[in-house]
């Protein structure tokens, strides 16, 4: 887009936002660490909702520093009134954190004095310092001009195309303050910031809706249709983290088997080790056996052969004795004639001649 068409639309939005709002009273004065808490509380917030949660820390604790120290969730229970208070407590709470780190105090009404653009460098390091915030901050507390646009706002921008998709997305709008003088920077802060909350709080809001219809036709049925695609988008987004954690579920759940797989493998390793060495064993008891029969072998046959050589040696005592006796027998045959022989011979020497 042109820079001359993006004017156009610009001063067309602002006399559509004096139509349809009215400014605010202006805030009161405030040091300059208060204008960054206070930002920080008002982004994508009622004016109304950000006085109270300022009123409620100035009330529920002693002093900042304490709400520094505090936890997210404890303040965000004390900022419970605000449509996001998580998010804003810890835009309080980083912002108060950077403060104290960078300057190790609270004090910054110094910074008044010095050069805007030293003062705005060193507020662009802080981790909590959104686009908002620190537009807020040069506009309010420092002087300078500078347009606060939050999201809600830049919602807006874009449907009646006074800004991209990209620009949106980096939180800047080319042309805004050469478009708006410094004079009517702070009314028409306010007046946006009025419709973009109403229609971020409500995106069939009439009034809101008929602004942007007011600033480029069909304002509101691209506001439907960029409403619908967001819908769609955080749909995907969230079956994508429900399909993430299922696939974690079951990695999970593949890593717990996969010990008890490991531990059965294990088992039955260890049961075939055993039954191979319960063979190994058996075998070996077998073959014990084997040897030890093959060698009971020889024993009984040298036992039989025992037998049979006593058998032997008895057989042949008989046949010794048999001979010895017969011999004994021929002996005492041979014996007896000549004792019959002596004797007969005795008897005839006894006998008379």
């Amino acid at each position: 887009m042109s820079a001359s068409n993006r004017a156009a639309l610009i001063t067309k939005l602002y006399t559509a936002l004096k139509k349809h709002y009215k400014p605010t009273p202006p805030q009161p004065a405030r040091p300059l660490l208060e204008h960054i808490l206070y930002a920080s509380l008002l982004q994508d917030s009622s004016a109304e909702l950000a006085d109270e949660g300022m009123a409620k820390c100035e009330q529920d604790f002693f002093d900042w520093n304490e709400v520094r120290v505090t936890t997210i969730s404890e303040l965000s229970q004390v900022l419970s009134r605000l449509p996001d208070p998580t998010k804003a407590a810890t835009r309080l709470k980083s912002n108060l954190q950077s403060v104290f780190e960078e300057f190790y105090t609270f004090d910054l009404d110094h910074l008044k004095k010095e050069n805007l653009g030293k003062a705005v460098a060193k507020f662009e390091k802080m981790p909590g310092m959104t686009p908002f915030v620190l537009s807020y901050t040069i506009q309010h507390g420092l002087g300078g001009h500078s347009i606060p646009v939050d999201y809600s706002a830049m919602v807006i921008l874009m449907v009646t195309d006074i800004a991209s998709q990209s620009e949106a997305a980096a939180g800047k709008v080319p042309g805004l303050e050469r478009a708006i003088p410094k004079s009517k920077g702070i009314e028409f802060s306010d007046l946006l910031h009025q419709a973009a909350v109403a229609l971020n709080n409500n995106a069939k809001d009439k009034k809101s809706r008929a602004l942007v219809d007011d600033v480029a036709k069909g304002s509101s049925k691209r506001l439907d249709e960029w409403h619908t695609s967001k819908k769609a988008a955080k749909q995907r987004v969230a079956d994508r983290k429900a399909k993430a954690a299922e696939d974690d579920e079951l990695e999970q759940d593949a890593e717990e088997v996969k010990p008890a797989d490991k531990k059965s493998a294990e088992t039955a390793a260890k049961a075939k080790k055993s039954d191979s060495k319960t063979a190994a064993e058996e075998a070996s008891t077998t073959k014990s056996k084997k040897s030890a029969s093959k060698k009971a072998l020889p024993t009984k046959a040298a036992e039989i052969a025992a037998e049979r050589t006593e058998t032997k040696k008895k057989a042949a005592g008989k046949d010794s004795k048999k001979k010895s006796a017969k011999a004994s027998a021929s002996s005492s045959d041979a014996e007896k004639p000549a004792t019959k022989k002596s004797a007969s011979r005795k008897l005839s020497k006894r006998k008379p001649r």
